[in-house]
């Protein structure tokens, strides 16, 4: 069958756009038949995305960051006949910045190697996260995380993984804080917070491991909360949440990592929350997570 390639040249500051003639000669050389849509307006890709699924081509390609592989997938969950429907076969190109979604599922970031894998029509089935009826592929969150984001996106002078730690030292410094009730499959909390993050893999932004021990194939959420009282203790938590196994900034007092089905988010004062690194409001107080196991089949290594 032919792909189709859905390519956002806006990943990495506009280099993906740079890099896809490298791309495309890798899949061309790799013996895959595909064509091309690129989108070039906001909230477009969701768009592409349902109408290939719809058109029939397969697999469906992102060719972007994380980001783009969110929107993608949220367009092939649109055209899905029902929930319990099966998505994908879903192949990606690592044109982004961080790229930490194929970086936590061991997915090559060399263009040739990545076309390799997409060529050899090797998939798993992967857990997707979903909230308020948004998917997510690699983690979510609401607090302090999403107000990085929406900080490093104003950071338009600064490129690459240093602009995702600038913003967190930023957003440190304005001390954020939010009240809040959680309550998942079998505990509930009430109080101040700093973060909630909510993992299906362990890695985001390219350096932070904010979920250590997320596992996108055991039919978890695996979320972390926590509070900070200062800037001081924040500041010291912040190079422990780089550390992805022992000393990890879960270990922390303070700081809990659970595994759950569902979590459901109630804020006393309005957050931003995010997606697969993209901001999809920038206030919103109550929101539902669930996990739905083994839901997109995703191209990778054998």
């Amino acid at each position: 069958m032919t792909a189709m390639v859905i390519l956002n040249p806006y990943s990495a500051r506009w280099t993906a756009q740079e890099r896809w003639p490298q791309a495309e000669a890798a899949l061309k050389a790799a013996g895959v038949s595909f064509e091309l849509v690129i989108s070039n307006a906001p909230g477009q890709i969701v768009e592409l995305a349902v109408k290939a699924v719809r058109d029939g081509f397969s697999p469906i390609i992102a060719a972007g960051g994380d980001g783009t592989i969110g929107e993608v997938v949220n367009g092939m969950a649109r055209a899905a006949k029902s929930e319990k429907d099966l998505l994908g076969p879903l192949g990606i190109i690592p044109l982004g910045t961080a790229n930490d979604l194929v970086d936590n599922l061991g997915i090559p970031k060399d263009l040739k190697e990545a076309t390799q894998v997409i060529a050899g029509g090797h998939s798993r089935q992967m857990d997707l996260g979903v909230v308020n009826g948004r998917y997510f592929a690699n983690n979510a969150a609401i607090g302090l995380e999403p107000t990085v984001t929406a900080i490093q996106e104003e950071l338009v002078w600064v490129k690459g993984i240093l602009r995702y730690l600038l913003a967190a030292l930023m957003a440190i410094f304005r001390g954020p804080k939010w009240d809040i009730e959680l309550e998942w499959d079998d505990g509930k909390y009430s109080g101040p917070i700093s973060l909630v993050t909510i993992g299906n893999c362990a890695r985001t932004g390219g350096l932070f491991y904010m979920t250590p021990h997320a596992n996108p194939f055991d039919g978890k959420l695996t979320f972390v909360y926590g509070y900070r009282k200062s800037r001081g203790e924040m500041l010291r938590t912040l190079p422990r949440t780089m550390k992805p196994g022992v000393g990890s900034y879960v270990e922390m007092d303070g700081i809990h990592e659970v595994h759950a089905t569902r979590l459901r988010v109630h804020l006393m004062q309005p957050s931003p929350a995010h997606t697969d690194g993209e901001l999809f409001t920038r206030a919103i107080q109550d929101l539902e997570y669930r996990i739905i196991p083994r839901k997109l089949k995703l191209l990778m290594p054998e």
